[in-house]
């Protein structure tokens, strides 16, 4: 295979690129500075070059020089897009200017526009510089015979949703590997009460953790232990974090702090959580090699529980298999499907149900494509998945004939069939799927994070009318999700959190490869050209190995490295991303305000950060402020109303005067999040945020008051742990609910809760999520409830005296996904078949409920 692969992304960069050269702001910055002509001549040869960008990158996986060749437009592109930021600065500052008032001649010369001939006569340089670079590269383009295609045909396809949980009915091919598996763990040895390990062995993309979490679920398994527990271990079999995940997992843990217990403490909490216990205890995707850590585990666990108490692991590995054996113990390795399952899994992903018969020239080319996949699941569905509803037969042979599956290749590799389904991408979601690279494994992924640094990066389109960069960036997951790069994709409408297979992680960090590095300990070297890097521990490269053109930094938990810090500042001027979350900084250097090219800073989790200097006020592109759990925070900094790109402000401080009135005058703010702020009162009395469409108040003890003309606008709202505020939003006594565009509710530990607020009658045409969590006084939910004709997803967790489902429950048609968990008495009247309330909720495709206690 290639070494390089980021030459993939160059189209998505031209397009955009061209698209912003096109812009107004661009223009009229090109205009003002007399370089007008010089960018349009820059325009047309990038658009000349783009042409023949997407055969270039067919073709390069035979031609060195080729990749070459892309390599250096890369490079070019790279250049071109930080100055033409220059000018979309420079129109922010203008802006601002106007608005604000003239800045400090200090300011005047960190934009150095304090003499404009020189920076006319530098900008002008600098453009000539490119275009000689362009040109150059375009007339080598010559030499390598390539068709023109100004055009990406790889579209989007929608398909239809689903949840997290598994679906029994998408598992092809394992019902014989279940029973087997479900015999094993159903063995009860009456006269053994040793821990028994049953093992599923097999390599990567097999679908091990899908087979687990398909017994897991087994009626039969359900009624044979009375204590389940899931715990994915990974690569971190550390005994504390071990513990605390075990004990997390179990039922009767909800809301409890074991982070704060000694390990002492999880021993004996996690021993009389077990006693008396027939558990399954499930560790899926063990990697630890190390017998002392498995054995200081199993000590705790051994003979706690009841006579047949089982522990089910899933690994990669024979010899961490043999290593976990017990005297009764079982493994059972698990093979690839046979060739007529793997063409079943790779119609149901190609076709919608039943279509494949109508196609039986291509259902031949499937079953040759499905012989290369080597029975592997993974494999089969993404090329499935990356084939859904074309019908063409000439791109089913494409995939069928390509030369990658001649690649030398590691026995059961099964990254080519993997890069095929990635080369079926459209150009603009290969960069954002490049950006997984940085992910840390087996984490939930917060569509949240993924869309501030998509945007952050300037990697998504400017969004519609009525629709956010959040939109834009959810619609790019879902079809991540549609082309089964996404697992445990679970879609809350105006957010969705998923995983990532490690199979398809490490395929993100190889077509990143030379743009995109994560630096792990005692890493000695940086990529010449990367521009994201992501460090995981505190032992930071020296400043002369870091390159200058990065656009993102992302610094590892408790880092302590001031110098390098301020080295970093100073030197990458045109960073996008700096991420800082949970460092130890007291305090940020003054020459921060420098970075104004600067969309993303997080500072979140920095107990220790007392103030911000005011300079941060001076970057006019940073669209996310993150200074969540910076307790320390005294107050934000002054001039925050000049943020005029700020989307989103998310904010821990102690300043009782928080400045709404000067964000609420923020155009552009769409988000705004508020934790721990105990000397909050109130909030946007007689002010109206009109841009503000997602709002979370999270632990803020003192807030009283908000009103509902905060609300109206709103799409998501969350309310935790604030008990003085009044829910009614002094809408108690109207006869008439305004209308409110809510799509998501979340309200939870709200010890005020007694029944749902009134006001959400007004969002009947817009809520699709609701979820209401630890709310102890709460007694019903009212029949209004049923009025909820778009919700989709209904959670409740946690509300002790709420003891039946409204008589109009079996109305909300729409409903997809309902989970009711430690509801003691609301869990028996809904179990499935028996319980009182079952026929309230029997049409609803996803019901989870929770165990009814004795």
């Amino acid at each position: 295979m290639p070494k390089v692969m980021a030459e993939s992304l160059i189209f998505a960069v031209a397009e955009s690129l061209i698209s912003k050269l096109a812009s107004r702001a661009v223009e009229q910055a090109s205009l003002a500075l007399g370089v007008y002509q010089e960018l349009q001549q820059m325009k047309k040869t990038m658009a000349l070059i783009k042409a023949f960008l997407l055969d270039a990158e067919q073709k390069k996986e035979k031609n060195n020089a080729l990749s070459e060749w892309l390599r250096q437009i890369r490079l070019v592109f790279a250049h071109a897009e930080d100055i033409v930021d220059n000018f979309e600065c420079e129109v922010l500052r203008k802006h601002v200017v106007r608005t604000h008032g003239s800045f400090s001649r200090k300011v005047c010369r960190l934009f150095s526009t304090s003499n404009p001939l020189v920076y006319r006569y530098r900008m002008g340089r600098e453009i000539n510089d490119i275009k000689k670079q362009l040109e150059k590269v375009a007339a080598d383009g010559h030499m390598f015979g390539l068709q023109s295609s100004d055009k990406d045909t790889k579209v989007l396809h929608a398909r239809e949703m689903t949840h997290s949980h598994v679906n029994v009915s998408n598992v092809v091919g394992r019902e014989h590997d279940k029973q087997k598996i479900i015999e094993l763990l159903l063995q009860d040895d009456h006269r053994d009460r040793s821990l028994s390990v049953i093992s599923i062995v097999g390599f990567g993309g097999l679908g091990k953790t899908t087979l687990a979490k398909v017994v897991f679920n087994d009626t039969k398994v359900e009624e044979f232990f009375t204590l389940k527990m899931w715990v994915c271990v990974s690569n971190d079999f550390e005994l504390r974090n071990v513990l605390i995940k075990i004990l997390n997992s179990a039922p009767s843990a909800t809301n409890e702090k074991f982070k704060n217990l000694e390990t002492d403490q999880l021993q004996i909490r996690l021993r009389n959580t077990l006693q008396r216990e027939k558990f399954l205890l499930v560790l899926d995707d063990v990697w630890n090699e190390n017998r002392v850590k498995w054995d200081a585990l199993k000590e705790i666990i051994d003979m706690v529980g009841n006579r047949g108490s089982k522990i089910l692991v899933t690994t990669r590995s024979h010899s961490i298999d043999a290593m976990m054996r017990t005297k009764s113990s079982n493994s059972y390795t698990l093979k690839g499907l046979s060739e007529e399952d793997s063409l079943s899994l790779f119609v149901k992903s190609a076709f919608d149900d039943g279509e494949g018969k109508k196609h039986p020239e291509l259902m031949e080319i499937g079953r040759q494509i499905v012989r290369k996949c080597g029975g592997i699941p993974l494999a089969v569905r993404t090329l499935g998945s990356s084939l859904f509803s074309r019908v063409d037969r000439k791109e089913w042979e494409s995939i069928r004939d390509n030369e990658i599956w001649n690649l030398k290749q590691n026995e059961n590799d099964i990254l080519p069939a993997l890069e095929l389904s990635y080369d079926q991408l459209p150009s603009h979601l290969k960069r954002c799927f490049a950006c997984f690279s940085l992910a840390s494994k087996d984490f939930d992924v917060s569509s949240s994070y993924v869309a501030l640094l998509w945007e952050a990066l300037g990697f998504l389109p400017p969004p519609k009318e009525n629709e956010t960069t959040h939109d834009v960036a959810n619609e790019y997951l879902r079809e991540l999700w549609s082309r089964s790069f996404l697992t445990d994709f679970l879609d809350m409408g105006s957010t969705c959190r998923f995983k990532l297979h490690d199979l398809v992680r490490e395929l993100a960090v190889y077509v990143a490869k030379g743009e995109f590095q994560i630096l792990y300990p005692h890493s000695t070297t940086i990529s010449e050209h990367a521009q994201h890097l992501s460090f995981i521990e505190n032992d930071m490269l020296g400043q002369d190995l870091v390159p200058m053109g990065l656009r993102t930094i992302i610094f590892p938990m408790e880092a302590t490295n001031g110098a390098f810090l301020n080295t970093l500042v100073f030197r990458c001027k045109y960073l996008r991303v700096l991420d800082l979350s949970y460092s130890e900084y007291e305090s940020l250097p003054s020459y921060i305000g420098k970075l104004k090219h600067l969309r993303y800073l997080s500072l979140s989790g920095n107990k220790k950060l007392k103030g911000l200097p005011d300079s941060v006020c001076k970057l006019q592109n940073l669209q996310t402020l993150d200074l969540r759990g910076c307790i320390q925070l005294q107050k934000l900094p002054k001039g925050i109303r000049k943020l005029i790109s700020l989307r989103r402000l998310l904010v821990t401080t102690m300043q009782p005067d928080f400045p709404d009135k000067e964000i609420s005058k923020l155009a552009s703010i769409e988000t705004l999040e508020l934790y721990s702020c105990d000397n909050l009162e109130s909030l946007f009395q007689a002010i109206q945020p009109r841009s503000l469409k997602f709002l979370h108040l999270s632990g803020c003890g003192g807030l009283r008051s908000l009103s509902f003309h905060v609300i109206t606008n709103l799409e998501s709202l969350v309310i935790f742990k604030c008990s003085k505020m009044e829910l009614s939003m002094g809408l108690s006594n109207l006869n008439s609910i305004p209308d409110s565009r809510l799509k998501l509710l979340v309200l939870q530990s709200l010890p005020q809760l007694v029944t749902l607020p009134e006001w959400l009658q007004g969002s009947v045409n817009t809520l699709h999520s609701l979820l209401v969590v630890d709310c102890n006084n709460l007694e019903e939910l009212p029949e209004w409830l049923s009025t909820l004709t778009c919700l989709k997803l209904l959670i409740i967790e946690h509300c002790p005296r709420l003891i039946s489902l409204p008589e109009t429950t079996h109305l909300l048609r729409n409903l997809e996904h309902l989970e009711i968990n430690d509801c003691p008495e609301l869990c028996r009247r809904c179990q499935p078949g028996v319980g009182l309330d079952w026929h309230k909720i029997s049409h609803i495709k996803q019901v989870i409920i929770g165990e009814p206690e004795e």
